[in-house]
């Protein structure tokens, strides 16, 4: 079963001669080990289905599955937990607490969030893998563009989601860059059976994915 599943999906701002059609009848599925690209131009409707598929706005119409159970009804408290417990975001801004350490964002989310994230030993492997170990004590603007998106990521799969939702996250970086980061969220996905959906115009991420669907004027067609 699809962890993540939209169903003939709406999203419609405005009335009358107002109005726009943000998202067309979407329909986009997920599995957790996977790597999905939805790619588009800006204006295509990418942040739109992103802000739904994560249960910050609610659509027009349509259904939102995660496992199974549609979201698109609930209240503000349970999109909140929803969002708390099988939801990580990476977004552009990276959203790191800029008067806190690295080690000091995971302590904010377990005072938050107090049962399900992930044991020391694995939070200690992970911070490995994303080499950043030796930065746990700095804080954001310590650190560069990249280590921060870094410590985002961490941040975002401390919490232990099924769900990895990631904006841009290629925003600015180099080819090497890309590269890296494209090999480490199939990495993510595999080793930690998350579905990890990545909002991008990018083309160099393709190479990384396991599915790929278009956006234009919010229409969504899969084409890998």
């Amino acid at each position: 079963m699809a962890v993540i599943e939209l169903k003939n999906v709406q999203k419609i701002y405005g009335k009358g001669a107002a109005e726009v059609k943000a998202l067309k009848n979407i329909n986009f599925t997920a599995n957790k080990g996977e790597v999905v690209l939805i790619m588009g131009p800006s204006g295509a409707g990418k942040s739109t289905f992103l802000t739904i598929a994560g249960s910050l706005q609610k659509p027009t119409s349509g259904e939102v599955l995660i496992n199974g159970q549609n979201i698109a009804n609930l209240t503000t408290k349970q999109s909140n937990h929803l969002r708390l417990n099988q939801i990580g975001f990476v977004l552009q801004a990276y959203n790191l607490v800029p008067f806190l350490t690295v080690k000091e964002q995971f302590e904010l989310v377990d005072r938050v969030k107090k049962q399900g994230n992930i044991d020391q030993a694995t939070l200690t492997k992970l911070l490995e893998q994303l080499g950043i170990t030796a930065l746990v004590n700095k804080y954001p603007g310590e650190l560069s563009g990249g280590q921060q998106q870094r410590a985002a990521i961490a941040r975002a799969l401390y919490a232990n989601p099924e769900i990895l939702l990631a904006d841009e996250p290629t925003a600015s970086l180099d080819s090497k860059n890309v590269d890296e980061v494209g090999q480490l969220f199939k990495n993510l996905a595999k080793n930690y059976d998350k579905a990890v959906l990545l909002v991008t115009h990018d083309p160099r991420l393709e190479q990384y994915a396991d599915h790929i669907y278009e956006m234009m004027d919010g229409e969504m067609t899969q084409t890998k």
